[in-house]
């Protein structure tokens, strides 16, 4: 008979208890045990039961953590403090939830998991999108300098390769990786994390894995295809949502739920790749939980039909319905008065690239005339006839509520390339023929341009809802910023969105937190009301409707009229009009900066794609949106570069060849160098610019800085020893700072003389430090690193007075350019033990010591100097010593 457990002896300030959710895995026990390396007086508890591979791990492990004891023999009125790492919901917690709830309680929550509505209100709060949940505690072990040893290193280990999947699901971060880095180093066994991820499936598995395989059905709902399938067993299997991985990467499904019947319960395991399902509330439902993209529950005193039933239900009311005509359709309208001639007409066709122009009276739609019309009444010398004369006046409108078909019946039964959309008569928007055809084909699909009215490109809108991706790729206090910059919009009556690099970077899960705004309405008001809700301030420019909020922190916000372009001639800054998101996403340079997210309350977290950015993406291509990019504005070419190097994508085949023809037609000549130069300067600021400047010399673009600079095999050899010096600089941890791209610039001039080089900061229109730093300095620098060439040795005073008149970038840039090892390691010495030298004595020492003032003065403090560089001297009292010797006071 088995002993009884002795009574938990409780402290007189009470317990700390450890505890996790009921079916603890592999993290949800890593994270337990690092909490107990931070509450080393706490008790560990498992709420219920865990997973039978865990259980097996149990009896295996060489490891046993210390207080481990069972929930029926822990009083809880005895707990003053419950530590819940991996999750925070009170269903998921077993009886701890009956006193989270009691005053005086003290609830410290570490968990990896999006809100919920029902989370518990901690005291403290950890809360980190990350991979794994171990992963948070084993940062906080970190910056706490707390030891581990190699053991407790692999199971924390093992937590988090299994939550992210080896590094594999699309919830692993960057900070997953820096954990498994610093594991690792403390010794962690992959061995044994192998082992224990990748095992042999059991004949049970096997058998069911088969089954699950047969018994999959495909339903479509609201447009979504979602995989269902159901298995029964006798007995309980493990890890059962390994096979659903399995069966997942198998059948390559985006969206899979697996209900099983094991023992007495049913096991509901799920997993989605696509943001219109988020399997983690629909889970919550079921009193589980997880991510948007991986979760699970177990269901007790229902059957598997009752779940299967119920799951259907959830789905058709949490999946994303089928759009509307409001989803799809283009606004605001261009469109003209009747009384509008066809000359002007005709302007208006050019100027906003569309065929096809609206024609209303007091905002309702009375026709509409086409590119086709127009070209023929000009060529008949009908310049002056206003429209009303050629105009189409049978045409068919829709409500915003229309539903596809609809929409489908009116433009194909009329054969109208243009339907008017209406809101109480008033026209609010168009859909033209493209869009329809893109909403009813796959979205895999491209329909080719056909630019009529309100198109701006030739994909069609897709959207879809990321806001569970902000939650989790997104810093609590920037998604509440976002929130409130929706709010604000709303009290306007504005729609705002976030654009460009931010919304990019979030799809590549890149860390960007420089967020852009546009605002259908008046930017630089949006701006004021913004800043004053939030104590900011405001940096307007009236005359491109743009505006940046600098928030108390010196946080920095973009705001932009949502806004219309277009160039009077190549090269030319932009004409600016007021417009829609569409038109202000279409003058935007790529494709993959296309990307907007809606902010307003009632629609916030929905990603728009009008020129499929994210078809560009996921093929990691950059292109161009339309012909003439280049043209209007030849700057682009060099963000082109730029990106393809930084994301590792490639330039489209078109692209390339139309920055072929910006180089052959020469419009970089009308580029003012102030525009050139900021998009140099971008460029090498990158992690690792040589690349593109490789690419740059292979487009010809070098040429355009100055026709001199040539890329050769030498070049190539300086810009990695710059690299390689830059890194060096970077690992010293000095306070001084380094302008990465003056270095690099100074090596792309290496061989000019100051004639050349004066010109080349001439086209770039850099201003006078600049210039001294690239023309005078440059010079100095090469004259001293000649003279270093050709010294056997190098006395520390030699060195300091020689090389203690240079900036950093021009010290990196002669360490880059020398073919000496001595020489290099002479600037190293230089930088790491002499330049912050400070001098021993004064002129105020000098004086008390009796010594006249005057010229003598810096004669005695630059020996007194040299003596303390040569190792001669070390105190003051040395450094006195040595004036009195050598002055006689």
């Amino acid at each position: 008979m088995p002993e009884k457990p002795p009574a938990i002896e409780v402290p007189p300030d009470g317990l700390t208890v450890i505890t996790t959710h009921i079916n603890a895995d592999f993290d949800a026990f890593a994270a337990m045990l690092a909490a107990k390396k931070l509450y080393p007086e706490a008790l560990v508890v498992f709420p219920g039961s865990q997973e039978r591979n865990l259980r097996d791990f149990f009896v295996k492990s060489m490891v046993y953590m210390y207080n481990i004891v069972k929930v029926k023999d822990i009083d809880l009125n005895a707990i003053k403090r419950l530590v819940l790492v991996d999750t925070r919901q009170a269903g998921r917690i077993g009886r701890f939830a009956d006193i989270v709830n009691r005053p005086g309680l003290e609830i410290h929550i570490y968990d990896h998991h999006p809100a919920m509505p029902d989370d518990i209100a901690g005291t403290l709060k950890v809360i980190e999108m990350t991979g794994a949940a171990v992963t948070i505690m084993t940062k906080l072990l970190r910056e706490k300098s707390i030891p581990i040893t190699p053991d407790e290193a692999t199971i924390m280990a093992l937590g988090l390769y299994e939550d992210t999947g080896s590094f594999t699901f699309s919830s692993t971060t960057a900070d997953d990786y820096h954990a498994a880095a610093y594991l690792l180093s403390r010794g962690a066994n992959l061995n044994v994390v192998a082992n224990m991820i990748t095992r042999e499936m059991s004949p049970e598995q096997i058998s069911l894995l088969n089954e699950m395989i047969q018994n999959t059905t495909h339903h479509t709902v609201n447009g979504v295809d979602v995989a269902v399938t159901r298995v029964s067993c006798e007995d309980y299997v493990a890890d059962f949502a390994l096979l659903v991985h399995k069966l997942r990467d198998m059948e390559n499904l985006d969206v899979i739920f697996a209900l099983a019947t094991m023992e007495n319960r049913v096991y509901m395991v799920a997993r989605s790749r696509v943001a219109e399902v988020d399997v983690g509330e629909i889970a919550m439902d079921f009193g589980g939980g997880g991510h948007p993209s991986a979760a699970a529950a177990t269901i007790k005193g229902q059957t598997l039909i009752q779940v299967e039933h119920r799951l259907f239900g959830l789905l058709h009311q949490r999946i994303n319905a089928w759009r509307t005509a409001a989803d799809i359709m283009s606004s605001p309208v261009i469109q003209v008065k009747p009384q509008v001639t066809l000359k002007e007409a005709n302007s208006l066709l050019t100027r906003y690239n569309v065929n096809t122009l609206l024609v209303s009276e007091s905002g309702r739609p009375v026709g509409m005339i086409s590119r086709q019309v127009i070209e023929k009444g000009l060529h008949h010398k009908l310049h002056n006839v206003a429209v009303r004369e050629y105009m189409t006046t049978e045409i068919g409108t829709v409500t915003t509520e229309a539903s596809i078909s609809e929409i489908q019946e009116k433009i194909i039964t009329n054969k109208q390339r243009l339907l008017p959309v209406t809101e109480d008569a008033q026209i609010v928007g168009v859909i033209t023929r493209t869009d329809l055809l893109n909403t009813l084909v796959d979205d895999a699909v491209r329909i080719p341009e056909e630019v009529d009215q309100g198109r701006a490109g030739p994909s069609p809108v897709r959207k879809k809802n990321v806001k569970n991706l902000l939650q989790e790729r997104l810093p609590d206090e920037v998604l509440a910023l976002l929130k409130t910059v929706g709010e604000v919009a709303d009290s306007l009556k504005y729609h705002a969105y976030a654009v460009g690099g931010f919304v990019r970077d979030i799809l590549l899960f890149r860390e960007n937190f420089d967020i852009d705004i546009v605002v259908e309405g008046e930017g630089i008001a949006f701006a004021r009301a913004l800043a004053d809700t939030l104590g900011g301030r405001v940096r307007a420019h009236e005359k491109f409707g743009t505006a940046v909020v600098i928030l108390p922190d010196g946080q920095k916000i973009d705001v932009a009229t949502a806004r219309l372009e277009y160039y009077r001639s190549p090269a030319a800054l932009p004409v600016v009009e007021m417009g829609s998101i569409k038109f202000d996403l279409y003058r935007r340079d790529f494709t993959i900066n296309t990307l907007a997210i809606q902010l307003n309350p009632d629609r916030f977290g929905m990603l728009i794609d009008f020129f499929g950015g994210q078809l560009d993406l996921k093929r990691k291509v950059i292109r161009v949106l339309h012909n003439l990019s280049f043209v209007e504005d030849p700057t682009r070419v060099f963000r082109a570069v730029r990106f393809e190097q930084r994301f590792g994508f490639r330039i489209a085949k078109l692209t390339a060849g139309l920055i072929e023809n910006a180089v052959k037609m020469d419009f970089f000549k009308e580029v003012s160098g102030r525009r050139l130069f900021a998009e140099l300067r971008h460029l090498l600021e990158e992690e690792k610019p040589i690349n593109a400047l490789r690419r740059l010399n292979q487009f010809k673009l070098l040429k355009v800085i100055h026709p001199k600079i040539t890329y050769s095999a030498g070049l190539e050899n300086l810009l990695h020893a710059v690299d390689k010096v830059l890194t060096w600089h970077n690992l010293l941890f000095l306070e001084d700072s380094c302008r990465k791209w003056l270095v690099y610039l100074l090596a792309l001039e290496r061989p000019f003389n100051a004639r050349v080089a004066g010109e080349c900061c001439e086209r770039l229109a850099l201003n006078e430090r600049d210039t001294r730093a690239i023309v005078d300095l440059k010079v100095k620098a090469d004259q001293c690193l000649k003279w270093m060439e050709f010294q056997k040795t190098f006395r520390n005073s030699d060195l300091y007075r020689k090389l203690h008149p240079f900036p950093t970038e021009h010290l990196l840039y002669m360490m880059a350019s020398t073919t000496r090892g001595e020489v290099r390691k002479a600037i190293s010495r230089y930088f790491t033990k002499l330049r912050s030298t400070t001098p021993l004595l004064g002129g105020d020492d000098l004086k008390k010591m009796g010594l006249e003032p005057g010229p003598v003065y810096r004669e005695i403090l630059d020996a007194v100097l040299n003596a303390q560089l040569n190792r001669r001297i070390s105190t003051r009292e040395e450094a006195k010593a040595f004036v009195r010797r050598s002055w006689g006071t």
